[in-house]
């Protein structure tokens, strides 16, 4: 991911602050990607970050931070569509191998199982928190209207808020998936 000037970095917490603009619209109007406005918003949702940065050491932790994110995403992104089976069996990536655009915004994975239903699939890097759920309903609403078929979602994230617990109980169509990390050392020769 390109680095953001501290300017955009402060344009689009101020912006986010005032939580009437979509993250869409923020990137337009700041000129950055759709996903740098959510990585910040996830930042300062976990509370990492108050407010507009009141030093530079500060600021470069969050575009670190952001970065971060975005690497661990993608890395979860390409684990998945590589391994769709461990998240669930049956199911077959139908986005062509990247990203579905909707009018509800960008859908991580997408895919069906082998009951013809869509699986909207959506990665959190870290914790899922409210916001997430809102997000991967959203998405379900706008496959459900543009294809006319069943609806079902995946979150995956490394853990979850406990309102997202919550939520996912009252809402049947909608899994939550808690992904782990194992790494393996190797020696370079």
């Amino acid at each position: 991911m390109a680095s953001i000037s501290e300017n955009q970095k402060a344009q689009i917490i101020s912006l986010l602050q005032e939580e009437h603009l979509s993250r869409e619209e923020i990137a337009k109007k700041v000129g950055v990607s759709p996903g740098t406005v959510s990585a910040i918003k996830a930042h300062m949702t976990m509370g990492t970050y108050q407010g507009t940065p009141t030093s530079q050491a500060e600021a470069d932790e969050l575009i670190e931070a952001t970065e971060i994110t975005f690497g661990l995403e993608r890395d979860l992104q390409l684990t998945l569509r590589s391994n769709i089976q461990q998240l669930e069996k049956g199911l077959v990536i139908i986005d062509n191998g990247k990203e579905y655009v909707t009018e509800a915004g960008r859908i991580d994975i997408l895919a069906r199982d082998p009951k013809d239903t869509i699986v909207v699939i959506e990665l959190k890097a870290g914790r899922a928190v409210p916001e997430a759920f809102t997000q991967l309903l959203a998405y379900m609403g706008a496959i459900s209207k543009q294809e006319g078929k069943k609806v079902r979602g995946i979150l995956v994230a490394g853990d979850f808020h406990p309102r997202v617990v919550f939520a996912a109980r009252a809402v049947p169509n909608v899994k939550l998936c808690r992904y782990r990390c194992k790494f393996i050392f190797e020696s370079v020769e």
